[in-house]
């Protein structure tokens, strides 16, 4: 269970860098409370199930029996990066955030 929570820090982590780089470019953006809660607890939960992916898979790691904790970390944050980099994709948006603003003005 250990390593499924470690996965889920890694997601909370890698939501908590975004949410952090979009405020650094953007001085003067407010981060309503609700939407900061939520967007780590989906990041947390994609960290969650990428390390439970992992697992689930059977990887072996150098050898070892058991997956290094450590690693959880890693496959938590990977999982939101690699999840954002596919929507980025499909929306053909380089910037997240826009996504939103795009759609209150075409409404």
């Amino acid at each position: 269970m250990t390593f499924f929570i470690l996965g889920f820090v890694g997601g909370i982590i890698r939501g908590s860098m975004g949410i952090i780089k979009h405020k650094q470019s953007y001085s003067n953006v407010k981060i309503d409370q609700k939407y900061l809660i939520t967007t780590l607890a989906i990041s947390g939960a994609i960290g969650f199930a990428s390390a439970w992916a992992l697992k689930d898979l059977g990887v072996m790691f150098a050898g070892a029996e058991t997956l290094p904790l450590s690693l959880a970390l890693i496959v938590g944050y990977a999982g939101g990066d690699f999840l954002e980099n596919i929507f980025k994709i499909i929306t053909k948006n380089e910037d997240i955030f826009k996504i939103g603003k795009i759609t209150e003005k075409t409404e």
